[in-house]
């Protein structure tokens, strides 16, 4: 575990302590940074640590097993239908598709059905790497093999539950826009909602409102174009995930701070807690137990 010094949205050197939790045996200590309002994870895990993490404990931890169950893939077919109506109603037609965290290859597969679009997939997971493969889907293992194949440019380029794993998203995001998206293409993203949901997992080194992922994007060189805070598959009441398009633009000057955040998330989380006693079975959906 190590400090981090720095806002990975802002690059402020000051931060107040926001949360402090114990789960899966892992203390996981979460701060806000003074300057922009960024919830970010701190002290975390090294790369090399994070990498290890993932290798053998990730799947395991949250799933129970290293490749997709039944209930992963169900859970997995929700989120794809969700992520396909949202980009449905604002994008008329696809060429080439590149979802980062493939996983399975749910999302890839329904958007190349949907679009008659080329697909392409990164997933690190070795398990569902494999079963992506096994599909006739072309998934590489990281970013980097993927330039190495010489692939042409995407106009549509999808993220669904990454960006929060990732120690530095705005370079991570501006890389994208550089080396992979069409100048006119499209970046879909969603993330858990920071005043909604749990958010604070061991994996999860940003936590996201609107407010700080909408600067996240601009800071990285894009013009978010729609985002919404919705909880499907999940739930019908619960603003518990914020998905977005945004496309390429100029990186934004400085950041605009959020207020008032810790007050934000009590009020979330009081509201979550009323509708859960007064509408259960709206508030989450039965048939999506298990969705993170």
């Amino acid at each position: 575990m190590t400090p981090l010094t720095l806002c990975p949205l802002c690059g402020s050197a000051t931060s107040r302590p926001f949360d402090t939790r114990i789960l899966h045996g892992h203390t996981i200590y979460n701060r806000i940074c003074a300057h922009c309002g960024l919830v970010y994870q701190s002290p975390r895990m090294t790369d090399d640590e994070l990498d290890a993490f993932y290798a053998a404990e990730y799947r395991r931890l949250y799933q129970g097993d290293e490749g997709p169950s039944s209930k992963d893939l169900r859970a997995q077919e929700g989120r794809a239908a969700s992520l396909l109506e949202f980009t449905r109603a604002a994008v008329p037609e696809v060429t080439r598709h590149l979802d980062i965290g493939c996983s399975a290859g749910i999302l890839l597969e329904r958007f190349r059905d949907d679009y008659a679009c080329q697909p392409r997939g990164v997933e690190p997971g070795e398990a569902y790497r494999g079963y992506a493969q096994s599909r006739g889907l072309i998934v590489y293992a990281s970013l980097d093999d993927l330039y190495a194949a010489d692939e042409p440019r995407f106009d549509l380029i999808s993220m669904g539950h990454v960006l929060e794993h990732l120690p530095n998203p705005v370079e991570y995001l501006a890389a994208l826009r550089e080396r992979c998206l069409t100048p006119g293409g499209l970046l879909l993203l969603e993330v858990p909602n920071l005043y909604c949901h749990d958010s604070f997992e061991i994996a999860h080194l940003t936590s996201f409102s609107a407010h700080t992922l909408r600067q996240t994007l601009e800071q990285a060189g894009y013009k978010v174009v729609k985002l919404e805070k919705h909880g499907r598959p999940r739930s019908a009441l619960l603003p518990l995930y914020l998905t977005l398009l945004a496309k390429p633009g100029k990186p934004a000057g400085d950041v605009k701070p959020e207020n008032n955040v810790a007050r934000k998330r009590q009020w979330g989380m009081f509201q979550r807690r009323v509708l859960q006693k007064l509408f259960p079975h709206k508030t989450w959906l039965p048939i999506q137990d298990g969705v993170a």
